[in-house]
Order: C-alpha cells, then sequence, then structure tokens
C-alpha cells in the first residue's frame, strides 16, 4: 500500500493598501487571497468600504506567516506606517 503524501502547498498573506478612486482615502488590510479580496470591495461586500468604491490596489507585500502579516498590517495602520504609505506612494 502506498502512503499519500500531502502536496506541499505554501500558504501566502498579503497585506494590501487600496485607495478610493472616490475620495483618495487608503484602506489596509490582510487577506490570503488578494485578487478576491479586492473584488470583495468593489463589490460592496465591505459594509466599511462599500460608499468608496471603487477601489483600486496600490500596493501590498507577502509574508509567510500570519504573525508576521499582522504585525505588518498593524505597522501600516500606525502614525509612522502611513508617513511611509505616503512617501512610497507620492513618489
Amino acid at each position: 500500500m502506498v502512503a499519500a503524501r500531502a502536496a506541499n502547498v505554501v500558504l501566502m498573506f498579503y497585506v494590501s493598501v487600496l485607495k478610493s478612486l472616490v475620495d483618495k482615502r487608503l484602506y489596509k488590510g490582510l487577506t490570503k487571497d488578494l485578487n478576491k479580496r479586492v473584488k470583495e470591495h468593489n463589490s460592496g461586500w465591505t459594509r466599511s468600504t462599500k460608499a468608496y468604491r471603487p477601489w483600486k490596489l496600490v500596493y501590498f507585500e507577502r509574508f509567510q506567516t500570519l504573525h508576521e502579516a499582522r504585525e505588518r498590517e498593524k505597522y501600516l495602520k500606525s502614525g509612522i506606517g502611513r508617513e511611509f504609505l505616503k512617501n512610497i506612494l507620492d513618489s
């Protein structure tokens, strides 16, 4: 009998920054499926972003662990993180 082997699946986590094309506000979030999450925001599934549609993906980072991604998301939502985003998005 041959033992079944688990596929080597590498989960990735994404921290993304979306920009509202209505009023230029930024939304920072965390997801496993970046394309699906952007579509959800633009289809109105997310109550907090529904009024500011459409959204455009302007920045993302990829992480191997959920912990790393959460820490980066928290950083981007902080004052110094907002300054970091302002500097890289304005250039």
